[in-house]
Formats: C-alpha cells, sequence, structure tokens
C-alpha cells in the first residue's frame, strides 16, 4: 500500500474513514463507503484507518471520536465529521468539491 502522505497529497480526492473494529457506527458506515465507492468509481479514493492499529497518525489528525470522515485533496483538509452518515448526504457532499 502507497504511504498515508503521498496518498492524501494527490490530485485525487480521497476520503479518509477513521474507524475502530469495536465500534458500531463505524460498522454501520461500511455499507455506505462500498456503495459509494460503486457509485464514484476512480472519481474518489477511500482509505479506511483503524485508530487503534494507527495511533501515532490519529493523534496526528486528533480523532477522539470514531468514524471521523476526513476528505484530502493535494494535502488539504476540505471537509471532516464525526459520527455515521448517510449515503445521500456523503454523495451531496463530496459532489461539492468534485
Amino acid at each position: 500500500m502507497e504511504k498515508f502522505n503521498e496518498i492524501i497529497n494527490g490530485n485525487q480526492l480521497t476520503l479518509v474513514d477513521f474507524f475502530a473494529t469495536w465500534c458500531g457506527p463505524c460498522k454501520m458506515m461500511h455499507p455506505v463507503l462500498e456503495q459509494l465507492k460503486e457509485n464514484l468509481g476512480d472519481a474518489i479514493r477511500i482509505l479506511k484507518i483503524d485508530v487503534d492499529k494507527n495511533e501515532p497518525l490519529s493523534m496526528t489528525y486528533r480523532i477522539q471520536s470514531v468514524p471521523t470522515l476526513m476528505l484530502f485533496r493535494g494535502g488539504e483538509v476540505l471537509w471532516r465529521q464525526s459520527g455515521a452518515m448517510p449515503l445521500t448526504d456523503l454523495q451531496s457532499l463530496i459532489k461539492q468539491y468534485q
């Protein structure tokens, strides 16, 4: 896998899902993110980061609750939100940045 910084610094829109395996809302987001990728294809890249296995990265981005979703392009954080969200809301939000 490419390094995290290389991916988020690229020109492709990248959605990062900071999650935990024990988190109920995180489990609810999994099918939403799969459907999002299916709908948007190569227009977006989705990374899932397990906060328990990637503590330094989680600390860097001050992840205090899971799931936390962050949208990056060119190394810049375009959007950030904690908590699960419906597919329609997430798609509408991402369209603003395409």
